[in-house]
């Protein structure tokens, strides 16, 4: 066989193989993706018919009358069709609704191809959720937790009412990550929307963070926020997965349980600086990579070569450990080929 033809040869093999193997994953995405997707086993909810079938409490008769005070207009009452709970959807005065003042900032971008679309088509069909204010010194009526982008755009684009789910619960307006359908949270913005939540939280009674788990989600994500406040250049994305697998819920009331997330939020600080120290010194020796502050966490990780049987770590035993680590570091050592085999979160990602 001649040195082209069997170049030719391997090439095509090398094609076919490649097709192959994009081929079965595909196959095995599709298998998995057919199973998250299979129905349960017996019907739950209500039927279509059954949503208005029955008289709305007094509490819901109250959120209607109190919506036609402020100049809204209810346009229908009925129960959501999954958990069966009364919803009132209704036209706000647009200049009554603003977004929980704890949720995370808007992105231009996102606002600007809102204003877009919805100029474009020249349709607002996408209903926000909205909770009514109790709190006479407020100047907007309504909170949204899920709503900041379309709000704003419409408003941009003068709209005089938005349509809004009114949701008679207030416990409604905390829980902003579990009911956002706008547009994905990177880890800044849910860590940072959950430190506002759980300080606005923490004034209102002697509740724990367990008593919201479902608002607060992890609860990494409430000593990030802290981080995230003291540095807003922070990476979190390189202490995550260490610190979703050494935190817990604190059982004590918030109110004196954010004193010890103050004191571990700088600790995880601390040892950022010296990890910056290392990445410094990796830089100086010519070593640039994206990655390069998530690879030397991932080295100093503790629980990166961990047995599954082992006991768990404590925050203090992990943090305490990868701060000796950090400080043995020898960027001397490190070659880059040890920075190619390596992956993770870049460190500007946030």
């Amino acid at each position: 066989m001649r040195a082209v033809d069997a170049f030719l040869f391997l090439r095509g093999s090398h094609t076919i193989g490649a097709m192959a193997d994009k081929q079965l994953k595909k196959v095995r995405v599709s298998t998995m993706l057919r199973r998250r997707r299979k129905p349960a086993g017996a019907s739950s909810g209500l039927a279509a018919t059954e949503l208005q079938a029955a008289a709305p409490p007094g509490e819901v008769a109250e959120l209607h009358r109190s919506i036609d005070q402020d100049g809204g207009k209810v346009l229908a009452l009925y129960r959501e069709p999954y958990g069966g709970r009364w919803v009132v959807l209704a036209a706000l005065p647009i200049e009554l609704v603003e977004p929980t003042p704890y949720q995370r900032n808007i992105s231009d971008t996102h606002v600007r191809r809102l204003e877009r679309v919805i100029g474009k088509i020249g349709r607002f069909l996408d209903p926000i959720i909205a909770v009514r204010l109790t709190k006479a010194d407020q100047a907007a009526k309504y909170w949204t937790p899920n709503g900041n982008h379309r709000l704003s755009a419409m408003k941009t684009l003068g709209a005089k009412s938005i349509v809004a789910i009114v949701v008679p619960e207030p416990t409604a307006a905390y829980q902003i990550l579990a009911l956002n359908t706008e547009k994905a949270h990177n880890l800044r913005e849910k860590a940072l929307e959950v430190i506002r939540m759980y300080k606005e939280l923490a004034q209102l009674d002697e509740a724990s963070e367990e008593t919201y788990a479902l608002e607060f989600e992890e609860p990494s994500f409430i000593t990030l926020g802290l981080c995230y406040e003291e540095r807003p250049r922070f990476s979190g994305g390189a202490y995550h997965p260490v610190l979703k697998r050494v935190e817990e819920f604190l059982k004590q009331p918030m109110r004196s349980a954010i004193a010890l997330r103050r004191e571990r939020a700088r600790t995880v600080l601390a040892l950022d600086d010296e990890i910056v120290m290392q990445v410094e010194a990796l830089k100086a020796k010519g070593l640039t990579s994206p990655y390069l502050k998530s690879f030397v966490v991932a080295r100093v990780n503790p629980l990166r070569f961990r047995p599954k049987d082992a006991p768990p770590l404590s925050f203090d035993e992990a943090l305490d450990r990868m701060a000796k680590a950090a400080a043995k570091f020898d960027p001397d050592k490190i070659k880059m080929d040890d920075l190619a085999k390596s992956g993770g979160v870049p460190d500007d990602s946030e």
